[in-house]
C-alpha cells in the first residue's frame, strides 16, 4: 500500500492491518513512543460493577482506571474504524442538512489540538473546519463577546471543531485576568441562553472537556520545552497553569456547575492516556446521532470509566467537587 499512514484500502474502503509496511510503520511508532507511566492509577478489577460511585471516585480525583497506556497497534486499528464511522457521519450531516459543533475544553497539555485532528484525518475539509482562535484583535474587544464565534458556526452540511470556543472566558480568561468579574458574570448568565438559541435553530452541539492530572500536565508541558518539534505548542500560559492548577480546578467545576443544560450538557474525558481518550471520546460523538448504515458493533459503548456526562459528577446540590 502506497500510503502506509491511512490503513485504508482504496478499493474496499476497510482497514488493512497486515503487510510488511503496516509492521514497519507500527514498529516505528512504538520505538519513538515514550510509554511514560501513568500516575496515580488504581486498577479497575475485571467484571466490576460500574456504579455510580465508582464513577465518581476516579472522575473526582486523582485517580486513572489502567496501570498501562492503550498499545499503539489497538490504538491505530480502532482508531481507522471509527474514523469510517466520522466518515459516514459526515455524509450523514452533508446529505441531510445538518450542522454539527463539536468543542473540546480542557487544560493546557490536555489533548484538545490532537484530539480534534484524530477526529478530522479522513473528513472533507470542505464541510468541516477547525476553529482555534487567537486572542482577540482590538476592533473584536470592541465587539459581543461572542461575535466571533457566531462567525465560525457551521451552515447547512457542514462540521465545525472548536479547540476552545467561547468558553475562553471561563476558564483562561477568567484565571488569568483576562477579563473582569462583571464580563465573566455577563458570560455564565447569558451562555446557556446562547446555546440554547444554537439548539433551537437545529444547530447539534457536542461539549467535550477534556481532563488531566498535575503530574501529566507537567510531564507533557516539559516534553514541550524539550522536544523540537512540540516547542510551538510552549507558551508563558503553559507555565503558568501549574502555578495556578487550584484556580483552574474551582474555573472548572464553576464552569459544569453553572453552564452544563439539556441544551448542551457537558461531557468529561480522562486524557491522561491520550489515545484511549480520542477513541472514547470518538465513541461518544458516534452514539449521539442515527446516521445511515452506522455499525453498532464496531462503535460499542463509550468506557464509563473514561468517558461521563458532568452532570454526574454533581452533587444533590448541583456543586462539582473534581480536583483535576
Amino acid at each position: 500500500m502506497s500510503d502506509g499512514a491511512r490503513f485504508l484500502d482504496e478499493t474496499l474502503g476497510s482497514p488493512v492491518f497486515s503487510g510488511d509496511e503496516y509492521e514497519s510503520l507500527i514498529s516505528t511508532l512504538e520505538a519513538a513512543d515514550p510509554r511514560a507511566p501513568i500516575a496515580n492509577v488504581e486498577p479497575v478489577e475485571p467484571g466490576t460493577e460500574v456504579t455510580s460511585d465508582l464513577i465518581s471516585r476516579y472522575f473526582n480525583g486523582h485517580l486513572y482506571p489502567y496501570e498501562e497506556r492503550l498499545p499503539l497497534r489497538s490504538y491505530y486499528e480502532t482508531k481507522v474504524r471509527l474514523q469510517i464511522e466520522l466518515v459516514k457521519l459526515q455524509n450523514w450531516v452533508q446529505e441531510n442538512g445538518k450542522r454539527l459543533v463539536l468543542v473540546f475544553e480542557g487544560r493546557d497539555t490536555a489533548g484538545k489540538g490532537s484530539s480534534i485532528r484524530a477526529f478530522m484525518e479522513y473528513l472533507n475539509p470542505r464541510k468541516a473546519k477547525v476553529v482555534a482562535l487567537d486572542k482577540p484583535t482590538d476592533e473584536e474587544r470592541g465587539q459581543w463577546y461572542f461575535q466571533r464565534y457566531i462567525k465560525e458556526l457551521p451552515s447547512r452540511g457542514e462540521m465545525a471543531f472548536f479547540d476552545r470556543s467561547w468558553y475562553n472566558r471561563a476558564g483562561v480568561e477568567r484565571v488569568m485576568g483576562f477579563c473582569t468579574q462583571a464580563e465573566y458574570d455577563d458570560f455564565i448568565e447569558h451562555v446557556p441562553i446562547f446555546e440554547k438559541m444554537l439548539a433551537t435553530s437545529g444547530i447539534h452541539v457536542v461539549k467535550f472537556y477534556l481532563s488531566v492530572s498535575q503530574h501529566e500536565q507537567a510531564r507533557r508541558v516539559d516534553e514541550r520545552r524539550t522536544n523540537p518539534l512540540k516547542h510551538w505548542k510552549l507558551s508563558p500560559n503553559d507555565i503558568e497553569a501549574q502555578r495556578r492548577w487550584d484556580d483552574y480546578t474551582d474555573a472548572k467545576n464553576k464552569l459544569f456547575e453553572l453552564t452544563d443544560s439539556v441544551h448542551a450538557p457537558w461531557t468529561i474525558v480522562k486524557t491522561e492516556d491520550k489515545q484511549r481518550g480520542r477513541l472514547e471520546a470518538m465513541k461518544f460523538a458516534l452514539n449521539q446521532f442515527d446516521y445511515d448504515d452506522k455499525d453498532e458493533e464496531v462503535i460499542g459503548q463509550p468506557d464509563p470509566l473514561i468517558v461521563t456526562p458532568a452532570r454526574n459528577l454533581l452533587d444533590s446540590e448541583g456543586r462539582a467537587h473534581m480536583i483535576d
